[in-house]
């Protein structure tokens, strides 16, 4: 009997424990679901990339050049869903801005270009790799999107500056100037040519009688 009440002691004793555990485990699981929340709230708020165009230049490539007009179409478009949504434009996004460097047009293939192309390339890959950490860290990423916005605003500026350098006109003096040198240029280089020229056709017609003793 008493073996039997000992027995029963042990097994009500492991009953309460797992029962404890389970609780345990449901607070515990309720806390993440909590902070998930909260996570995916402040990443929502704050998700705000910018893909508008700003000028013209930024307008006309995004109508001639494809990985362009995708890159801003992608970033244009927030998720709403979940954080699994937003993990996974992070990841589309890493791709979209590696693939900037393909096709880039004649005039912006610039290293100037290129830098900034990496820069925003490199911000949206550190915003995959937090989004996508087991514990993620909501301000560092809150921070990073302005300044991908800023990098993105960077790169347009630069492609207005490239199409505003080569549309600036010759000054008038420094294009006669050119002409000037272009005219130097073009007389030094037909002087000796002609003076060759002059030689040969004095020596074809100038003759010299050939000697005649007289007796």
């Amino acid at each position: 009997m008493k073996n039997k009440l000992i027995l029963m002691l042990i097994g009500l004793s492991l009953f309460i424990s797992c029962k404890k555990d389970e609780s345990l485990l449901l607070i515990e699981q309720q806390k993440e679901i909590k902070k998930q929340e909260v996570i995916f709230n402040t990443i929502n708020k704050n998700w705000s990339l910018n893909g508008m165009p700003l000028n013209a230049s930024s307008q006309s490539l995004n109508q001639s050049w494809a990985e362009w007009r995708n890159f801003l179409k992608e970033i244009s478009v927030k998720p709403k869903t979940s954080i699994g949504a937003f993990q996974k434009k992070a990841k589309t996004l890493s791709k979209k801005a590696l693939e900037l460097n393909n096709n880039i047009p004649l005039a912006y293939n610039k290293p100037e270009v290129k830098s900034r192309i990496a820069t925003i390339a490199t911000k949206i890959n550190t915003l995959n790799l937090y989004i996508n950490l087991q514990s993620i860290p909501d301000q560092k990423i809150v921070k990073l999107i302005p300044e991908i916005n800023q990098e993105i605003q960077s790169l347009q500026f630069q492609f207005a500056e490239i199409d505003k350098k080569s549309q600036i006109k010759i000054e008038d003096g420094e294009a006669d100037m050119i002409r000037m040198l272009d005219t130097t240029r073009a007389i030094s280089v037909e002087k000796p040519e002609a003076a060759t020229n002059s030689s040969s056709r004095l020596g074809g017609i100038i003759k010299r009688k050939p000697y005649i003793p007289t007796k």
